[in-house]
């Protein structure tokens, strides 16, 4: 991994973590309801195919000769870096799940 695909994918996560403190500033540390979580959770997946929209269009771009080959890569890499989040995520909350579902009654 390069100096600059790092850079991407740190920027990537603080751009996703930063999306999901909502407006009262409550995100992930604060005591949010239901309708929070999912909203946090909507505007997360909204990033990653934000993310993606973001990638294909650099690579259109890259394919008539319009932009940069270190952008479209740096896109790209994001991109696959927010995915990789969103699938940890997702993995963390189907181990939750089934913790919970361990428990005794």
């Amino acid at each position: 991994m390069s100096i600059t695909a790092g850079a991407g994918a740190y920027a990537a996560t603080q751009r996703l973590l930063s999306s999901t403190t909502g407006a009262a500033g409550s995100g992930l540390g604060g005591v949010a309801g239901a309708g929070d979580f999912s909203s946090m959770l909507e505007r997360a997946v909204g990033s990653v195919a934000e993310s993606g929209r973001k990638a294909e269009a650099q690579a259109m771009a890259a394919a008539s000769g319009k932009a940069d080959l270190v952008e479209v890569v740096t896109a790209v890499a994001e991109s696959e870096t927010a995915l990789q989040t969103l699938v940890a995520v997702r993995d963390k909350v189907i181990a939750a799940y089934e913790e919970i579902m361990r428990m005794p009654i």
